[in-house]
């Protein structure tokens, strides 16, 4: 990994105890859900943890909120520095991580209170496990918490594996992500070169060197969806699905995993409020890509042709009620 500079760093007086789990938050311009997150964070309870909050060149007073809360809580260290993005980030934050365990939250999402509890106790039961990841709350930018969610994502009743994750990767967000420190440094951190699937590059190299991802049959993490971002994060998302899925995968091979990717990014957006056009367009493109795969799974196939063609004559509200 790089080695830089931080322009600002507040970290607690030394002595510490070490902690159970490190958790890094990658922040950016975050200052109007800040407060919650870290908020969801510091009311975790039946673990030791820090908070390694690293400010990643924010404009707004992101940095100077970070410092204030820190000041009042010791289990809080700040890092401010200049642009890098948010892999580097949380890169530097596992770096600077003390705990054997590591979690990732983005600065606009939620924890439940038993989060960290819940996979600190998955690990200690599996020790072989390298990382862990639980459900998924999905929630609309103005939730205050989980009980806000909408839609919720699955759990996979096997170990994932490598198709798992290329297919419709149960992780979903780094914010569901507790790895261990060393696993997560020995295969090299997040790739600082993906803007979009660096969770999910992650996760897929964790597997490939031999690794086990542990699941959490509970919802813990609440993720944050914004209409007004799909259009650009979704196609995003898809290049960078793309990117990954060649590292692993022949040309014949990804085609049928690609058609069940553009299935799921078509409910995502349907989960999220977004355009039906667009989430038929992602209909249409599995369909092209293998057909067979598309509607392998009768259920999740055909509920989401017609949730993209009932949608079309529905409004919003409607929509997240019936297609969450």
């Amino acid at each position: 990994m790089v080695a830089f500079q931080a322009s600002q760093v507040r970290f607690a007086d030394l002595p510490r105890a070490v902690p159970d789990v490190s958790v890094v938050m990658p922040v950016y311009n975050a200052a109007a859900t800040l407060d919650a997150t870290v908020a969801s964070v510091l009311a975790q309870g039946g673990c030791r943890f820090e908070l390694i909050a690293i400010d990643d060149g924010s404009s707004d007073d992101s940095l100077a909120r970070l410092l204030s809360i820190a000041a009042r809580d010791s289990r809080i260290h700040v890092v401010g520095r200049n642009n890098r993005g948010a892999s580097s980030a949380r890169n530097l934050g596992a770096e600077l991580a003390r705990a054997p365990l590591v979690a990732f939250i983005d600065a606009d999402d939620l924890w439940a209170p038993q989060k960290l509890a819940r996979h600190v106790l998955a690990h200690a039961q599996v020790p072989a496990a390298v990382a862990s990841y639980g459900r998924i709350g999905f929630l609309a930018p103005e939730a205050a918490d989980l009980a806000g969610a909408h839609a919720y994502s699955a759990l996979l009743p096997h170990t994932p594996g490598l198709t798992d994750v290329l297919r419709e990767n149960p992780v979903a967000t780094a914010s569901n992500l507790v790895v261990r420190r060393a696993a997560f440094l020995t295969a090299g951190g997040f790739d600082e070169t993906l803007s979009h699937a660096e969770d999910q590059d992650l996760v897929a190299r964790l597997i490939a060197r031999g690794g086990v991802i542990e699941g959490v049959d509970a919802v813990l993490t609440g993720y944050r969806l914004s209409r007004q971002g799909l259009s650009r994060d979704l196609p995003a998302m898809y290049a960078g699905w793309r990117t990954v899925a060649e590292r692993y995968l022949s040309h014949d091979a990804r085609r049928p995993l690609e058609a069940l990717y553009c299935r799921y990014l078509a409910r995502r957006m349907l989960r999220a409020g977004g355009s039906p056009l667009a989430a038929l367009g992602y209909v249409r493109a599995g369909l092209r890509l293998d057909a067979a795969s598309f509607l392998a799974d009768r259920r999740r196939g055909l509920a989401t042709i017609f949730a993209v063609m009932a949608g079309m004559a529905m409004p919003v509200g409607m929509r997240l009620r019936v297609f969450a």
